[in-house]
């Protein structure tokens, strides 16, 4: 039996997510191979073969699949899935966009953000924004699977010594063009991956005291920054610092939510932290049913308070 991981990539390096989706991989049991499809995507590919327990990279080295575009993707994914009982991508947006297609071309059910796997047929799953767990059990002949990142280890990045094979590339389908991308710059860890997350709400009152009051702590920790909805629906902060069910799906060692009330939504993106501290004035705000510590408080005295602590 061999699976294929489809790789998260820039170009120029292995995204974090492709490790949990190889350790997902590596739990169904089986040959793992990982398809890196780039232009110029030869340092990926080097980095791809590195991943512990990684038997083979494909290489699919071409112009049109420098954007990494689904259509294109799943083409060429679907041309080469003979063979593979199991192909896995992270439940990222790259992912949840081109997973579907491949889905669809090859006529089977798509298994969607598994965070546990009970054997190669069976999966679980979280419905009803995390409220409830569904295990899933697929008899199609190729499984298509999305893996939510939190649910599993990262996969050694180092060890590994995989073989790697240029694929040829499919045609050019011009069914999309990427004209431009906006990417936010910053010298702060990356949401999804981050160790520790200070994230703002509709507490904060505006965008100006969500940098004020929260940055300081944020330094102090080395954290990342997120938010509630309701926050970046205000327009405090980017839609890309967004936690939640319609945002990032986050579960760092440490997790402060800080003037979040914890709307079920909210709550579906990080309660999988492994320690979550709450900071809000309303005694009886949801966020506390999941807090590991609460502290009931005005956050504009005690955040400042906490930072002078540190």
């Amino acid at each position: 039996m061999s699976l294929l991981v489809i790789a998260e990539h820039d170009n120029a390096s292995l995204k974090g997510a492709t490790l949990n989706a190889v350790t997902a991989a590596a739990k169904i049991g089986g040959e793992i191979h990982i398809l890196v499809a780039g232009n110029g995507c030869g340092a990926a590919a080097e980095q791809a073969a590195k991943v512990a327990g990684v038997a083979k990279v494909r290489v699919a080295d071409a112009a049109h699949y420098g954007d990494q575009t689904a259509e294109n993707l799943a083409a060429l994914i679907v041309a080469n899935a003979s063979g593979y009982s199991h192909i896995l991508a992270p439940a990222t947006s790259n992912g949840k966009n081109t997973l579907p297609r491949v889905a669809a071309l090859l006529d089977v059910a798509q298994i969607s953000e598994i965070i546990s796997v009970v054997d190669a047929d069976t999966f679980v799953r979280p419905i009803y924004a995390g409220n409830a767990l569904a295990t899933v059990k697929s008899s199609d002949a190729t499984k298509v699977i999305t893996v939510r990142t939190t649910g599993f280890d990262a996969a050694a990045n180092s060890g590994g010594s995989a073989t790697v094979e240029a694929l040829p590339a499919g045609a050019d389908l011009g069914q999309s063009k990427l004209l431009g991308r906006e990417l936010t710059k910053s010298a702060r860890p990356e949401l999804g991956a981050a160790k520790i997350i200070v994230s703002g709400g509709r507490g904060m009152g505006s965008g100006e005291n969500y940098h004020k009051v929260l940055e300081p702590l944020a330094d102090k920790l080395g954290a990342a920054m997120g938010a509630s909805r309701a926050a970046v629906d205000a327009g405090f902060v980017p839609n890309d610092y967004q936690v939640g069910q319609t945002g990032k799906i986050v579960a760092p060692q440490l997790y402060i939510a800080i003037g979040i009330s914890g709307a079920i939504q909210h709550l579906a993106g990080m309660k999988d932290s492994k320690v979550i501290v709450a900071i809000n004035k309303d005694a009886d705000a949801p966020i506390f049913q999941v807090a590991d510590y609460g502290l009931v408080a005005d956050l504009f005295t005690v955040v400042p308070e906490l930072v002078a602590a540190l």
